[in-house]
């Protein structure tokens, strides 16, 4: 892409590269520079409704760096350099991403059309299909990125980093009773991937079919029905949910043929799909709710931990003590990756309470909230897509962390919005 627009096109249709080189989800921070170069130059710059809100959140996060170095009841670990280094790179994201949302909406329709963005997104979506199909029929493949070769060990090593800086094509976890690959490329977790894939598909449906023509609707049927494949093997009970709660806020809030054709489209799909071989891998995940008590663990001894500083956090994670069995968890020669479960780690809302207290957590959703209410009334295609994912921001709270790349996503479609409600005001 040419022009001013250039940094986003960089950001969603070279994400592929991005990842291959090891920035993936870290790729909005270095784009993040020439955007605030080219705001800068465009001063003065517009800023969104609700906008306060972020920066307050923001302004809570670097206070509570102040916390970095205690340490909750019941957590264990000492203050270290991997402690800070996460704390910085989680700034760093918060600011780039702030960065990226003005930078949207001071382009004019001119520069960036809406139609352009939204297809743009549309492109990430069949690039996240591919990466999902990597992850059913190649789970094995990874590779050490040049970001990673130049890192020196202690920080490549540490584990928030390993995961955004080295590309896997899935996530090998115990979910059935067996070794399962969930697809996670070109994402840094599964869960991560199951959040970005819901989300894309909403935009890649404005862009391609209901603003596509006859060639356009007509891929947009077949990927989408390719699509149902790494969607079920990613085992993801929260993405499924997700997308039964799309499926239902489209049939309110449309009418007329519109919502016969959503419903009889609804039924069809899952005639084909309750005949078709991914139905049994759906029943199987349901009756192996495995993570049920991990999380209703670290749920409630992050709440707990969280309650000893309520208004500013503790900057970071913690490793609580124990797990839901037992006291004595740890690595074995069997399981490398067991350990004690970090807290924050089953979803925002809760590593927001952890790192930023109640106060971070409940500003985190009044922004969110606060886009829902305003933008409700804008019953156009990106208008209902925008309010969609925002919804979709509240529910995938409890299950999914935002960062990385799932809050990069979030807060386009909230530039959407924003830019949706200037032109047509």
């Amino acid at each position: 892409m040419r022009g001013p627009a250039w940094p986003i096109g960089a950001l969603l249709l070279g994400y592929p590269v991005w990842w291959a080189l090891g920035f993936g989800g870290l790729s909005v921070i270095v784009l993040a520079a020439p955007m605030a170069v080219i705001l800068w130059r465009r001063r003065p710059i517009r800023v969104p409704r609700g906008f306060g809100l972020w920066l307050l959140l923001l302004a809570g996060y670097a206070v509570s760096a102040l916390m970095l170095a205690d340490m909750p009841p019941d957590t264990y670990g000492g203050f270290n350099a991997g402690r800070v280094i996460g704390y910085l790179m989680r700034f760093a994201l918060y600011v780039a991403l702030l960065i990226m949302v003005l930078y949207l909406g001071n382009l004019t329709e001119r520069e960036l059309p809406q139609l352009r963005l939204v297809r743009m997104l549309g492109v990430l979506f069949v690039t996240t299909v591919v990466g999902g199909l990597l992850g059913v029929f190649f789970p094995r493949l990874e590779f050490t990125s040049p970001v990673e070769r130049v890192l020196p060990g202690w920080i490549s090593d540490n584990a928030f980093v390993q995961n955004l800086i080295h590309p896997t094509a899935a996530q090998t976890q115990k979910v059935l009773g067996y070794a399962s690959p969930r697809p996670e490329a070109p994402f840094e977790w599964a869960n991560a991937w199951g959040s970005n894939v819901s989300v894309l598909l909403i935009w890649f449906v404005v862009g391609w079919w209901v603003y596509g023509g006859g060639g356009r609707k007509a891929a947009a049927i077949a990927l989408t029905a390719v699509a149902a494949i790494p969607i079920v093997y990613s085992l993801n009970r929260g993405l499924w949910i997700g997308l039964g709660l799309a499926g239902l806020y489209l049939i309110v809030r449309v009418g007329g043929r519109t919502r016969l054709a959503l419903c009889a489209t609804a039924v069809a799909a899952t005639l084909a799909f309750a005949l078709s071989p991914l139905a049994s891998l759906v029943g199987q995940r349901l009756d192996n709710p495995h993570s049920n008590d991990i999380r209703a663990f670290t749920v409630s001894a992050t709440i707990a931990a969280a309650a000893h500083s309520p208004i500013i956090g503790y900057g970071n994670t913690r490793n609580a003590m124990g797990n839901h069995r037992t006291i004595t968890t740890g690595k074995t020669e069997w399981c490398g990756g067991c350990g004690h479960p970090p807290l924050g780690s089953d979803g925002q809302l809760w590593l927001l309470i952890i790192t930023q207290g109640f106060v971070g957590a409940a500003l985190y959703v009044a922004f969110f909230l606060g886009a829902i209410r305003r933008h409700w009334p804008d019953r156009s295609p990106i208008g209902l897509a925008g309010v969609l994912v925002m919804i979709l921001v509240l529910l995938y709270m409890f299950v999914y962390d935002g960062l990385v790349t799932p809050l990069s996503l979030y807060l386009i479609s909230f530039a959407l919005l924003w830019r949706n409600a200037r032109e047509s005001s």
